[in-house]
């Protein structure tokens, strides 16, 4: 269950999955089903090829889930 208090994080900031995960208070496969399903949307960061998540689009799943 994603946390009840909005989550801290900046609207333009990039985030990692760990770092989603941290802020939302929820497991990486939890973030995964999240993806899946299509309530939130990472991007893959260039230099690594690694997936970021926007602030708000982390906003964006919180509120949708309180819904």
């Amino acid at each position: 269950m994603i946390t009840a208090t909005e989550p801290r994080c900046m609207d333009e900031g990039r985030y990692t999955t760990m770092q989603t995960c941290a802020i939302l208070g929820i497991h990486r496969k939890t973030l995964a089903r999240y993806v899946e399903g299509g309530g939130i949307t990472p991007r893959i960061r260039k230099a690594d090829g690694r997936k970021v998540y926007r602030g708000v689009d982390i906003k964006k799943l919180w509120r949708a889930s309180l819904c």
